[in-house]
């Protein structure tokens, strides 16, 4: 099945593949790590011109009880419309240092 995409802000950042300033591409994925007692959600975005990986913070050391069920469930299908909708959230992409333009 292929993936839906979603047209979001342009975001740039440092790219520690290409070291220098890049523009990033929302991946439309998720990473979701648990660790003990809490939880570390992250969208992926990806440099567009080497595919380097920069992690944006949604929820760090969070406990699973915080996150509604049905949030959870939407990061861990990895749902396009959600992830969309973060890509265009202004103030959560500047609390993770994203340039916008």
């Amino acid at each position: 099945m292929k993936q839906q995409s979603c047209s979001t802000v342009r975001v740039f950042h440092r790219c520690g593949g290409c070291g220098k300033r890049q523009e990033f591409i929302n991946s439309g994925k998720f990473r979701v790590n648990a660790n003990g007692n809490s939880v570390d959600v992250w969208l992926i975005y990806r440099c567009k011109k080497c595919k380097h990986s920069w992690n944006l913070t949604i929820f760090e050391r969070v406990k699973p009880g915080k996150i509604p069920q049905e949030l959870y469930g939407h990061f861990m299908d990895n749902d396009i419309e959600i992830a969309c909708k973060y890509g265009n959230d202004i103030d959560f992409l500047k609390r993770n240092n994203a340039e916008l333009k």
